[in-house]
């Protein structure tokens, strides 16, 4: 018998008891966080998401070129709430054509992908974000 067994045992938990106890005591898995700082696939912004209410909301934090319609403070991600793990819906807005649209966005590790949809979501474009904090 192991001394930490033994040590179990001594303590009245044998060892199936202590390997219950700790799994009870961990509770379910944590979600991955999406708040925090994203830069988009091509360099030329960053978002900050950040808890909105009950839900999450994005602003634009940086551009690398300030020219263009997208303006730093600008909200673009509305209202996402879950919608299972890893992921949100909600309303994304789009600078460059000053349209929203139904928005989404899915984290896997490192990689936030974002989408904005039309016509009930047969036509989606997406973005992909790394985390940047």
């Amino acid at each position: 018998m192991s001394l930490c067994a033994k040590s179990l045992r001594a303590k009245g938990l044998s060892p199936f008891a202590a390997v219950a106890a700790l799994a009870v005591l961990a509770g379910p898995a944590v979600a991955q966080e999406v708040t925090g700082t994203w830069l988009r696939d091509t360099g030329a912004s960053k978002v900050r998401l950040a808890k909105c209410g009950e839900a999450v909301c994005g602003t634009i934090s940086w551009l690398k070129d300030t020219s263009g319609p997208a303006k730093i403070g600008q909200r673009i991600f509305y209202d996402m709430t879950p919608t299972g793990a890893g992921k949100w819906g909600g309303s994304a807005f789009n600078p460059e054509d000053g349209k929203t649209y139904s928005g989404t966005m899915t984290l896997s590790g490192d990689t936030l992908t974002t989408a904005g949809c039309v016509m009930g979501g047969l036509i989606c474009r997406s973005v992909k974000w790394s985390r940047s904090n």
